[in-house]
């Protein structure tokens, strides 16, 4: 059956990124390889019908989890799978809600399925109930290797509901599309929120397969507890990949630019200042109305996927970051200097510039004081470099792919 709706609201990347003939950046990438020699978990089928077969089965994914023209949902139904339900996260299964909107849980028009909503109100994991009417979760999403990216966070949502009512998880790897380098401050627990689900950098490196084991072996669920898991991995996949998504993950990450450069410009939401939501280059941007002595200008607008952006109908001044190499992109990591920059600018106030969500993105608390005492961005950078190396040791054990 095909997954006809997912097909019409998918929105390919193809062709935004050009192949690349040559070694790249050092910390961006060490090869030359794209998708085209990846295969996914999920068109493994030999290797995870086996566990499914029998059971039923819920299927946690989105819009993202194709296999060439076909949807995951639709490989598991003509291959006799029981799927008796499907998660969503953030963005609705067909991945066109805003940020952060209240998504309700639905039924699939096309197969008749349930959607259990898993972003309706800000409870974690599914209910009791739910969990009662399946055996197995299968997890087959496209994450960008962000810490404040959620879908992991609702994988090991899914994962601690599995452990505490005895089902099992099978992870349908994809690979990282920023999983050719670690940086970033380890999460301080104390701000584990909806945005950072575990201890582990703002660049993990890792994709969901790896993730959910170190997760599990770590003892990072609730109450340490254990959780039967099965990861099927990706073939042609290394951590050296330079992997270029074939559908946006969300309404705002439509370019990989956008993806490279996620790590550097995400706090933005913790601000008054706009990312470009609302235009045609969101996270490619930034600027408020009260910057000064800027030449790029753009106006947000209300449109799908941003109805409410920050800065709505107001004239934005600042700068347009759609020159910037993807190597450049990807050099940069966790890099503060574009924030400091707008937080320096003397048109913008000082007072309320950070919210609390800041704390929650960046994953530390001493942060914005450094940068309100005029540290600079490679100075903030450095006080993380401990953590870099020690998790890049500590993650070891559990990578399915080379480095």
């Amino acid at each position: 059956m095909k997954f006809r709706f997912i097909l019409a609201l998918a929105v390919a990347i193809g062709g935004v990124c050009a192949s690349y003939a040559q070694c790249c950046n050092e910390r961006a990438a060490q090869c030359c390889a794209g998708e085209s020699s990846v295969t996914v978990g999920a068109a493994r089928l030999d290797s995870y019908l086996p566990v499914l077969k029998g059971k039923r089965v819920a299927l946690f994914s989105n819009h993202t989890g194709m296999v060439g023209d076909k949807h995951t949902l639709d490989l598991m139904l003509e291959n006799g799978v029981n799927v008796a339900m499907i998660f969503s996260p953030e963005h609705g299964f067909r991945g066109t809600a805003d940020a952060g909107e209240h998504v309700s849980s639905s039924v699939d028009p096309v197969t008749g399925i349930k959607i259990a909503s898993l972003y309706d109100g800000g409870k974690r994991g599914p209910s009791a109930d739910t969990m009662n009417a399946l055996d197995v979760i299968a997890v087959d999403i496209q994450d960008v290797g962000l810490r404040y990216y959620t879908y992991y966070c609702t994988m090991i949502d899914l994962m601690n509901a599995a452990a505490k009512h005895g089902k099992q998880v099978v992870v349908l790897d994809r690979p990282n599309p920023n999983g050719m380098y670690v940086d970033g401050p380890i999460l301080d627990m104390k701000y584990s929120s909806g945005v950072g689900r575990l201890p582990i950098p703002v660049v993990h490196g890792m994709t969901l397969g790896e993730l959910a084991q170190m997760a599990n072996g770590e003892g990072w669920l609730k109450d340490g507890a254990k959780v039967d898991l099965t990861v099927v991995p990706c073939t042609g996949y290394t951590h050296s990949t330079r992997y270029k998504l074939p559908v946006a993950p969300s309404p705002n990450l439509r370019e990989m630019k956008a993806i490279y450069l996620y790590p550097a410009t995400c706090y933005f939401e913790a601000t008054p200042v706009s990312l470009g939501r609302g235009t045609d280059f969101p996270f490619l941007a930034y600027g408020h109305p009260d910057m000064t002595d800027r030449k790029f200008e753009f106006i947000p607008r209300s449109v799908p996927g941003a109805k409410n952006p920050p800065q709505l109908d107001k004239l934005c001044k600042g700068v347009d970051l759609r020159d910037i190499s993807d190597e450049d992109a990807i050099a940069r990591g966790v890099d503060l200097s574009f924030l400091i920059d707008a937080y320096n600018d003397p048109g913008i106030s000082k007072e309320g510039f950070f919210r609390d969500f800041f704390e929650k993105l960046i994953g530390r608390g001493d942060i914005r004081r450094m940068i309100q005492e005029g540290k600079s961005a490679s100075e903030i950078k450095a006080t993380w470099a401990d953590d870099v190396k020690r998790f890049r040791a500590q993650r070891k054990p559990y990578l399915l792919y080379a480095e």
